[in-house]
C-alpha cells in the first residue's frame, strides 16, 4: 500500500492461475461495487497504468467506510471478487440464510478459523452471512478467541454496510434486522450445539 497526496492506494496484483481465462465484469464510473473484505466502494475512475512494458487498465475505487482508494485490474475483477452491490431480492435471501438454524460446526478451532477465513476472502455475501451466523451461535455457547471475535465483527460490519446500501436503509435499521434474524437462528441452533 502506498500513499499519494494523503490518499491510501492499494494495487491488487493478478493472481497466478493456469491457462483459464477469468470472466470479466464491466463497471463504469459511479457504479457502487463490493470489494471483498473491505466493503462497499464507488468506481471513481478507469485509468491506464504502465507496469514495465505492459499497459493495463485499472478501476480506481473509493472504499466508503475507510475513504481509502484501491486499484483493481479491469481484466481481473472476477478473480479478486469485485461485484455489484446486492439487489433488494438478494437482501431478503441473505436475511433468510441468517434466520436458518442450520449452522456449520467444527471440533477443531483451527479448521473452523481456516474455513471461515476462506469464506470471508471469497467476497460472496452468503458465505459472509454464514460466517456471521456460525460465529454468533458459537459465541452463545462459549467465548470466541480474539481472532474469531475480530472475524465476527468484520463479517457483521460487511453485512450491515452492504445490506444498508442495497436496501436504501440506515445502518441502525439493518442492524436490527440482522439481530432479529440471528436471534431466530440462535434459538434453533443453540440447543443442537450444547449436546
Amino acid at each position: 500500500m502506498s500513499t499519494r497526496g494523503g490518499i491510501r492506494l492499494s494495487v491488487v496484483p493478478y493472481p497466478v492461475r493456469g491457462c483459464e481465462r477469468e470472466a470479466r465484469l464491466d463497471f463504469k464510473v459511479g457504479d457502487k461495487v463490493v470489494y471483498p473484505n473491505h466493503g462497499v466502494g464507488v468506481i471513481e475512475q478507469v485509468t491506464n497504468k504502465s507496469i514495465g512494458d505492459l499497459v493495463s487498465s485499472f478501476y480506481r475505487l473509493r472504499i466508503l467506510s475507510t475513504d481509502s482508494t484501491v486499484m483493481v485490474p479491469v481484466g481481473n475483477t472476477s478473480a479478486v471478487g469485485l461485484r455489484k452491490v446486492l439487489t433488494r431480492r438478494e437482501v431478503t435471501r441473505v436475511l433468510g440464510v441468517l434466520k436458518n438454524g442450520e449452522v456449520a460446526t467444527y471440533d477443531d478451532w483451527k479448521g473452523r478459523f481456516q474455513a471461515n477465513s476462506e469464506k470471508m476472502r471469497t467476497g460472496d455475501i452468503l458465505a459472509v452471512a454464514e460466517v456471521l451466523k456460525s460465529l454468533s451461535v458459537l459465541s452463545e455457547v462459549k467465548p470466541l478467541s480474539y481472532r474469531e471475535r475480530k472475524m465476527l465483527d468484520r463479517a457483521r460490519f460487511l453485512l450491515i454496510s452492504e445490506l444498508a446500501e442495497a436496501s436504501n436503509k440506515g445502518p441502525t435499521e439493518v442492524e436490527g434486522q440482522i439481530d432479529s434474524a440471528l436471534s431466530e437462528c440462535i434459538k434453533g441452533a443453540k440447543g443442537k450445539l450444547e449436546h
